[in-house]
């Protein structure tokens, strides 16, 4: 995927019309917008380069950010020679040949800065294939990738290189860049201030989309200046950068469900509407809103988790957009609802110890006894029926003789769990009492 800046491919025949983004690429690192945290002199790679000690480094961000110019910068800065493949159209042979070039340079004198773009479509045989040639000095790689790298390269390459955090360029970023857009074509966008406004909105982060949407605007060649009505119906508004399988998904949803969790139901509906926007399926959003249900309100409102099984139910009948609603009322409801996971860990300890203790049979006064021989065994001996005890509760041992009695369901004061607290040690003092 190409980024803000890239390289037009071959020369450019003289007097040939050249892309806005073409013409403004940055000649000197101190050009590049929005990434000081990385290029500042504070950051990862103004101290490299101020100690010349530039390494191999892998960049992570979303599209148009810088990702090529920056590489192509670093080459320039170091005086290496840049070569640029993509993973996507680069196979084993093509590999095979970068290296030897980058030998015989290193053989002459000069080292070699590979940049690879979208590097995580490499697989982990062509990943590995790196290794050896980053070592010995043949090659300096710089990867760029939109994917997580934890999730999609290789630890061993992962070791070799530092990754550097690329982020999405915010509106002042963006302004900065159509400023100079202006300067270069030699007059102002014709939009009021709102329509300007919208401009960089539609750019979503993206620096090259922003030129491009500048370059179609400044070719309307319009009298006077649009508005943000007339912007609209003359361009349009750009997808937001959403990958159902990707990054992004498992992101969005993290956001939806801590803001749930957070009891912020303003957050909780932003992010659920930003899921439905980018194309998730409503399915997956009912699935996880049940989870979030059972989860982190549990017992502190049990009606939590019947509302949420009516919504998705809702959605199946009505379809989209009408189902949405449902969901996102469940959406409302569990912000709002008291929160718990007292159940949540109640399970989990349960369940560790139900690993643990392996196959411990139950105390044979609980077990049932329909044989006489199972009788003759001590099979249901001294079992109390409780709904003949005092308040139809008997006090006994339900675990196996050889465990210590467990405690796990620990509710806490919220919501109906309050009431639960109180039934739970209301029965832990009959239990003492009848068991003395």
């Amino acid at each position: 995927m190409a980024d803000l800046f890239d390289t037009v491919p071959g020369p450019v025949p003289d007097g040939a019309p050249r892309p806005l983004a073409d013409r403004l690429r940055p000649r000197a690192l101190s050009e590049v917008i929005g990434q000081d945290e990385v290029l500042g002199p504070e950051g990862p790679l103004g101290v490299m380069l101020a100690s010349g000690s530039l390494g191999s480094l892998v960049f992570w961000g979303p599209p148009g950010v810088g990702k090529t110019t920056i590489a192509r910068l670093l080459a320039r800065e170091t005086d290496m020679h840049f070569v640029q493949i993509s993973a996507i159209f680069t196979g084993v042979p093509e590999l095979r040949k970068v290296f030897e070039a980058a030998k015989h340079r290193r053989a002459n004198g000069q080292g070699t800065l590979l940049f690879v773009d979208e590097i995580h479509r490499f697989n982990k045989a062509q990943q590995d294939g790196f290794l050896p040639h980053m070592e010995d000095g043949t090659i300096l790689l710089v990867g760029a990738t939109t994917e997580n790298p934890s999730f999609e390269l290789n630890a061993a390459l992962l070791s070799r290189a530092q990754v550097l955090v690329l982020k999405r360029l915010i509106p002042a970023d963006l302004e900065r860049l159509a400023q100079r857009a202006e300067k270069d074509l030699g007059r102002a966008l014709p939009l009021d201030g709102p329509a300007r406004e919208a401009l960089i909105e539609m750019a979503d982060g993206d620096g090259r989309a922003l030129l491009n949407l500048i370059e179609q605007v400044m070719a309307w060649k319009v009298d006077g200046k649009l508005d943000r009505d007339a912007l609209s119906t003359r361009l349009m508004r750009r997808a937001a950068r959403y990958d159902k399988s990707g990054d992004e998904h498992y992101n969005l949803i993290s956001a939806l469900h801590k803001s749930v969790r957070g009891s912020d139901p303003d957050a909780a509906l932003y992010w659920f509407n930003r899921m439905l926007l980018g194309g998730e399926d409503p399915r997956f959003l009912a699935r996880r809103l049940t989870r979030m249900a059972v989860e982190d309100i549990g017992l502190a409102d049990p009606q939590a988790n019947a509302v949420c099984l009516h919504a998705w139910e809702t959605y199946e009948r009505l379809g989209s957009p009408e189902g949405e609603l449902a969901l996102a009322q469940a959406v409302i409801y569990l912000a709002l609802a008291p929160k718990s996971n007292a159940a949540y860990v109640a399970q989990k300890q349960a369940a560790a110890a139900a690993k643990k203790t392996g196959s411990e049979p139950p105390p044979k006064h609980i077990l049932n006894a329909p044989t006489k021989l199972m009788e003759e065994q001590g099979y249901g001996a001294g079992y109390a029926y409780d709904h003949d005890a005092p308040e139809a509760f008997s006090g006994q041992n339900y675990f196996p003789d050889t465990m210590k009695r467990g405690v796990y369901y620990l509710p806490p004061e919220r919501g109906f769990e309050r009431d639960l607290k109180k039934r739970v040690e209301w029965f832990a003092k009959l239990r003492a009492k009848r068991q003395t």
